[in-house]
């Protein structure tokens, strides 16, 4: 290849050899001009200047050795160092969320801890080391314990939520008084690109924090849109970011040139100092421009004229400040020439290092931070009790819900919560609905009443702000238990829980945390009310999220139980669980006959727990057909085998899964190891169920069934009124199917 091919394709080498150029040729302005301008202090400069040096030459050299294999990522933040002003300004102690171009904001900030060497660690992380104190070799990522970087993966945004949370829980966890890491006049920086703004994920959060501002809510939340003009290859319009956010009600809108350190700072320094003062959202729109394309395989040069290829490299904001150092004469050209070439010396240097540092080598080292679990301790936990006293006090000695009658689910899980919240101070709940209204099934009622707006308050509607902010008070050291109004609402949010929720203790190798149960009402079989919005049974999108419990009761003292222990499994090992409640069975009483009561069960008393991942056995003796089933499932199968069993001789056991992920492989295998009939009964859709997967636990077995059979709803979304019968299944098919499992038999 031509050097002069070669440098159209590679504009790296172009950027580094035209900051030379433009050093060894610069002619300094008169030392009066440059007075005039200055609102830095020449060390002020220069440190900055060394950050912004430090941020490009760690991108130069992760282009280089990515070439022979030592480097694993190579989006880099050239263009963007700027933001060292972000680095110098908002404090280490104030929770940032930051996005792929922050190098030089890493670099600035790292100087207020004295133990941390920024380029050290990010050749560590470049090099996907073990010992990269980030991730531990996980990811590329920006993240540090010291500095309160929580490790973020996002490209669009998708960190925007929690960081409205976590600004949200800054005042909150103060009015809570719960012992809060950080000091009570901290701000959340949160910095993005021009392109991410238009991602709906985004746009929810900055509406989440207009939102509550209007009503005077204290947000301290610093966005930061990092400007360049483009996402990858599309052009962002002309004054889109300015226009669309300069008159958001509630957020404040500054505007700084991050390409130019001498007016940017003053600029940036407004902007933080108002968001710190008057505790209100700011929306920073920072000019910053993109050198060398997205990454390393991105070459510009197919989606981009040349003319603006170099129009941008013009603008590089080290060129202005290298100009700047040089008109105060704080160094000469001849000296920035050597600190550059010395911290590019120093990136090779470590990086080379680096390159043969312990890697990550087994899969239970990959996995160790993702799904924590101190079983014992978690039990403990669960089982630990609450002062009777206070329970007394609260419930009233003739009110304490297990010395009263047997209630259907709806009314135990609301005691269950209420316990829950006296045996937790640091517990919220919060969701649509759940405060004065008590939610739409009644679940949270008299909560707001019994402790107060502090604790149980309601959200906007939106799924990805309400699981936004637990992310963010869980940060905080809060203990959320926010509520999703209805299975189908979750998928509008999923991604909150699979791509940031779940994957924080990944990402951080278990330095950073944000333990929550999201409750969820859903599943099928509800009358009269339906469509596939109330009468979701797909739940494929939640069981394949890595390290998430999922739990799904299908009785009222179950309920509590699982409960439990799952808030103790937040609490003990700060794990993320979804909690699916069948709505269908919220309000059931009855298993066999209209009025038998026999589906109310009595309160558990506040030290019962359910072990993680332990079924429950229905007629445990019977030795001729298991049905395998849970939620909705096990009433319909009890039904069904009952009148089986009024014509037949053989009996029928009945397992209730009750968790769901990851599914209990070794009781599955115990209980199915004695029989030749077994019966799935999953009312979620043929494809993806919590079916397919004990389809694959048995085919694991030496023995196989003589009798094997799959009951699932069809492939289909569920319709409204009767016609949802014809969907979903029911006690006549399981009833069919057993009769012809016997049918089998020689």
């Amino acid at each position: 290849m031509s050097n002069k091919l070669s440098k159209v394709i590679n504009r790296a080498v172009v950027v580094d050899q035209n900051f030379i150029d433009f050093v060894e040729s610069y002619h300094p302005e008169s030392p009066k001009q440059a007075l005039e301008r200055s609102h830095l202090s020449a060390n002020k400069l220069l440190e900055l200047f060394e950050s912004q040096i430090r941020s490009r030459q760690l991108d130069l050299m992760a282009r280089a050795l990515k070439l022979e294999n030592k480097v694993f990522y190579t989006i880099g933040s050239s263009g963007h160092e700027g933001n060292v002003m972000l680095g110098d300004l908002v404090r280490h102690t104030d929770p940032a969320f930051l996005h792929y171009r922050s190098g030089g904001l890493m670099m600035e900030r790292s100087r207020k801890v004295a133990e941390i060497d920024p380029v050290w660690d990010t050749c560590l992380s470049f090099a996907a080391s073990k010992n990269d104190p980030a991730s531990g070799g996980r990811h590329k990522v920006w993240g540090s314990k010291p500095l309160w970087v929580i490790p973020q993966t996002s490209t669009i945004a998708s960190h925007l939520p929690k960081a409205v949370g976590c600004a949200l829980g800054i005042e909150l966890a103060q009015r809570s008084k719960v012992d809060m890491p950080i000091p009570d006049d901290s701000i959340v920086l949160c910095n993005f690109g021009d392109a991410s703004t238009n991602h709906s994920t985004a746009q929810g959060a900055f509406n989440a924090a207009s939102w509550s501002a209007f009503q005077g809510l204290k947000t301290p939340i610093l966005f930061v849109c990092e400007d360049n003009g483009i996402g990858i290859s599309v052009k962002t319009p002309e004054n889109w970011i300015s226009e669309n956010f300069k008159h958001r009600p509630g957020i404040q809108y500054f505007y700084a040139n991050g390409l130019d350190l001498e007016t940017g700072y003053q600029q940036v320094k407004k902007a933080v100092d108002y968001c710190r003062q008057e505790r209100k959202p700011v929306f920073l729109h920072l000019k910053t421009t993109r050198l060398m394309g997205h990454a390393g395989t991105d070459f510009e040069v197919d989606y981009r004229k040349m003319a603006e290829l170099e129009a941008c490299e013009a603008q590089d904001p080290l060129l202005k400040s290298a100009a700047s150092i040089m008109n105060h004469n704080i160094m000469s050209s001849s000296q920035i020439i050597d600190i550059y070439k010395d911290i590019f010396d120093e990136c090779m240097q470590k990086a080379n290092h680096v390159h043969t540092d312990t890697k990550l080598t087994t899969l239970s080292e990959v996995m160790a931070p993702l799904a924590p679990e101190s079983r014992d301790a978690v039990h403990q936990e669960a089982a630990r009790a609450i002062d009777s006293g206070e329970r007394v006090n609260f419930f009233g000695e003739k009110s304490l819900p297990e010395n009263q009658a047997a209630k259907h689910m709806a009314i135990l899980i609301n005691k269950g919560l209420h316990d829950l919240m006296l045996k937790y101070p640091e517990t919220i709940m919060f969701g649509e609905d759940v405060a004065q209204k008590g939610g739409v099934y009644t679940i949270t009622k008299q909560l707001l009443k019994k402790f107060g707006p502090k604790r149980i308050f309601n959200t906007l509607l939106d799924e990805q702000t309400i699981l936004g902010l637990a992310q963010g008070y869980a940060t905080l050291g809060m203990m959320p238990i926010p509520e999703i109004q209805y299975l189908a609402y979750f998928h509008n949010a999923c991604d909150q829980i699979r791509g940031e929720a779940a994957s924080l203790q990944f990402f951080s190798n278990g330095q950073f945390n944000n333990p929550m149960v999201v409750r969820i009402a859903g599943l099928g079989y509800q009358k009269g009310f339906g469509g596939h919005f109330h009468n979701d049974n797909s739940i494929a999108a939640i069981r394949d999220i890595p390290g998430v419990i999922v739990a799904c009761p299908s009785r009222g003292d179950d309920a509590v139980k699982m409960m439990r222990t799952l808030v103790a499994l937040s609490k003990v090992n700060h794990r993320v669980s979804l909690f699916i409640e069948p709505i269908a069975l919220y309000m059931q009483k009855d298993l066999y006959t209209e009025g038998d009561g026999l589906w109310n069960k009595i309160y558990p008393k506040p030290d019962q727990y359910t072990p993680l991942g332990s079924p429950r056995i229905y007629n445990n003796k019977a030795k001729d057909v298991l049905i395998i089933t849970y939620g909705n499932g096990v009433l319909m199968s009890l039904r069904a085998a009952k009148d089986f069993q009024k014509k037949y001789q053989s009996r029928v056991k009945v397992m209730d899964l009750r968790w769901l992920q990851p599914l209990n492989d070794k009781a599955i295998k115990k209980h199915v190891e004695n029989f030749d009939r077994i019966i799935i009964v999953d009312e979620g859709r043929r494809s993806a169920c919590v079916g397919e997967g004990i389809i694959t636990i048995l085919a694991e077995l030496d023995k196989q069934p003589n009798y094997l059979k799959l009951i699932t709803g069809a492939d289909t979304f569920t319709p409204l009124a009767d016609a949802a019968k014809l969907v979903l299944p029911d006690e006549d098919v399981i009833l069919k199917t057993l009769i012809d499992s016997e049918n089998t038999i020689d």
